[in-house]
């Protein structure tokens, strides 16, 4: 299972600082994974609740293995589409997500849904990242396991990380499912792949971008990718993990 907490451990301090939980609020954690951040929500919200909704089944597992061992009784999980799930309404008094939002069908309808779930006037925040030419990630991993070649392959929308890319199309869904008072900050903080790049290269091809472009290799092609992108990991391993640039923007609103 990829590690997003590692990687995404300078953007998580960012989120947490942005989000000044109080001991009484109720979060709901959209698209959570292994519910690092619906767990620091539960510690914050210490009389309130914390509640993470993910798709996935075996991140989830984790993150409830995760809260009981860290005995946090107000966290909860439920694994379901934010989209079309059936929240208690206007139950929550701040909305989160940590680059869980990209992946909606139809993000109107999933943001609106959630603003269902929040009380009026709460706020919800969100990361999202920015384009793909903005991410020092994206482009160093492309390279060098394509080679400079084009690939035939573009990820499914429901895989796509830079949906959300463009802050006036996040204003207008935001906008357009009740939203007001969109902020949107620019956030430039590195990602980590690992400790070193034996770990880096494992994790890299866990993401869907680096399984698809080796699966349209032959094998002698696909031996010098790897090769390639061993390379590319040693030279931004620094010595206290390997670590590329990265832009993603805050997105915080308010519910009508």
């Amino acid at each position: 299972m990829f590690d997003y907490d590692s990687e995404l451990a300078r953007y998580h301090e960012r989120l947490c600082e942005a989000l000044d939980i109080r001991a009484g609020d109720r979060v709901l954690d959209i698209g959570c994974g292994t519910g690092q951040t619906t767990r620091d929500a539960a510690r914050a919200a210490s009389s309130g609740t914390a509640l993470g909704i993910d798709v996935s089944g075996p991140m989830l597992a984790r993150a409830r293995q995760q809260a009981e061992a860290e005995g946090l009784r107000n966290a909860g999980f439920v694994q379901a589409d934010a989209q079309v799930h059936v929240f208690l309404p206007e139950h929550f008094s701040l909305g989160v997500s940590r680059f869980g939002t990209m992946f909606f069908s139809d993000p109107i309808a999933a943001f609106t849904n959630i603003g269902r779930a929040l009380r009026p006037a709460a706020r919800f925040v969100q990361l999202v990242w920015q384009a793909a030419d903005r991410q020092e990630w994206h482009a160093a991993i492309r390279a060098a396991l394509s080679g400079g070649h084009a690939s035939s392959m573009s990820a499914p929308a429901a895989l796509d990380p830079f949906a959300l890319a463009d802050p006036d199309v996040v204003v207008g869904h935001l906008a357009a499912a009740g939203f007001t008072a969109v902020d949107v900050v620019d956030v430039c903080e590195p990602v980590c792949y690992g400790p070193d790049a034996d770990s880096a290269r494992a994790a890299v091809l866990q993401l869907w971008m680096a399984k698809e472009l080796v699966t349209e290799l032959d094998a002698a092609s696909a031996e010098r990718a790897l090769d390639r992108l061993r390379a590319t990991l040693d030279a931004h391993d620094t010595g206290d993990g390997v670590w590329f640039d990265s832009r993603a923007w805050l997105v915080i609103a308010r519910r009508h």
